[in-house]
């Protein structure tokens, strides 16, 4: 008990800014290591937000008795006799219920308004593709060659959804998040090169939110996959990143697993602290050992660094719909991660080939 009284009171002083830089940095340390304290130091400042809301409406109140106050109503009401209107009589008789009654009114669309923002903050849900059409295309999108089995190139027309895959064999078979292809027509993959292929849907999964491509030219082909597929559980405060496109270059983030379940409680899904943007859906989140563990999908509207990505076993399960035969060099959850034990820089350069920006057209 002790321990956590003067856990909160470090956190108070945190959010104060009461700390010395050295003390706010480990402190810093604390909360990416430690999740159990960074939801608490959240939890504190929502807590003191209100607060501070409520002191503002509060002084708010004071100030406007105070200038009631000075008004000698009474007086200037015998002064001037009975006014012709019904409220402002009803007002002068009955004015302290009113206000008594106006407080209690103003007190509860505050509260309201609270809970309101609250529940805004930490139960919206949001997938994390990307609409393209409204972002501003470079000239380099429009004169990139795409490579099919026919060798002919895209239709020139305009992206409508977009967001990652990932390779999960070596003979072009690419796993992505299912609403990000789910609207679209015809679908293309471009790799960190810029070369581009069209590919055809294998395999959907709306329940867990998971599609397979293919790759239709035959001659693509891939080096067998450094990362690996973990099944097993990852523990809480583990290091993840993941590589995908919310803009035409490729992107890193780095985090940790917050939770074992996704948002309201979703076993089929972690949650992780780790900043994603519209277009990353459909990409890999991997340990430092290079193992797949999920699949990023979406992220909590309102609330920074709450991203949510399925689970890797349902990986497997996709997996196994696929003939096998068709399959060459498909991912394995029995061989090591020809990433394990390498440098971060040197994991990045390796796993970044095996990542594509998704497009689809409608």
């Amino acid at each position: 008990m002790r321990n956590e009284i003067e856990l909160e009171g470090i956190i108070e002083d945190y959010l104060n800014g009461k700390l010395s830089e050295a003390e706010a940095t480990a402190f810093e340390q604390l909360r990416l290591n430690d999740p159990t304290v960074d939801h608490k130091v959240v939890a504190h400042k929502v807590f003191l937000d209100s607060l501070k809301d409520y002191a503002s409406n509060l002084d708010l109140k004071n100030k406007m008795d105070h200038a009631h106050d000075q008004i000698d109503v009474d007086a200037l009401s015998k002064k001037l006799g009975p006014h012709p209107s019904f409220i402002v009589n009803l007002w002068r008789k009955n004015k302290s219920a009113i206000a008594v009654a106006a407080s209690f009114i103003l007190l509860t669309v505050v509260t309201i308004y609270s809970i309101q923002q609250t529940t805004e903050q930490t139960g919206s849900y949001k997938q994390m593709s990307a609409e393209l059409s409204k972002l501003k295309s470079s000239t380099s999108n429009l004169i990139r060659e795409v490579k099919s089995s026919q060798t002919t190139k895209a239709a020139v027309k305009p992206v409508k959804f977009g967001g990652t895959g990932f390779a999960i064999s070596s003979n072009g078979y690419i796993l992505t998040s299912y609403h990000v292809i789910e609207k679209s027509d015809s679908i293309y993959v471009q790799n960190s090169k810029g070369d581009m292929y069209k590919v055809d849907i294998t395999y959907k999964d709306p329940t867990n939110d998971i599609a397979i491509l293919k790759i239709i030219d035959k001659n693509f082909s891939l080096a067998s996959l450094p990362y690996s597929l973990k099944k097993g559980r990852v523990g809480m405060g583990e290091s993840v990143y993941t590589l995908g496109y919310p803009k035409d270059d490729i992107v890193f983030g780095k985090g940790y697993l917050s939770s074992q379940s996704g948002f309201n409680g979703d076993t089929l899904a972690y949650q992780v602290s780790l900043d994603v943007n519209p277009g990353n859906s459909g990409g890999p989140l991997l340990d430092n050992n290079g193992n797949i563990i999920g699949i990023i999908n979406a992220k909590e509207s309102y609330t920074d660094g709450a991203t949510f990505a399925v689970k890797a076993k349902f990986l497997q399960e996709a997996l196994s719909s696929i003939p096998q035969d068709s399959v060459v060099g498909k991912i394995s959850s029995v061989r090591k991660s020809q990433l394990y034990k390498l440098e971060p820089s040197k994991q990045l350069s390796k796993v970044q080939e095996y990542v594509f920006m998704v497009k689809g057209y409608n």
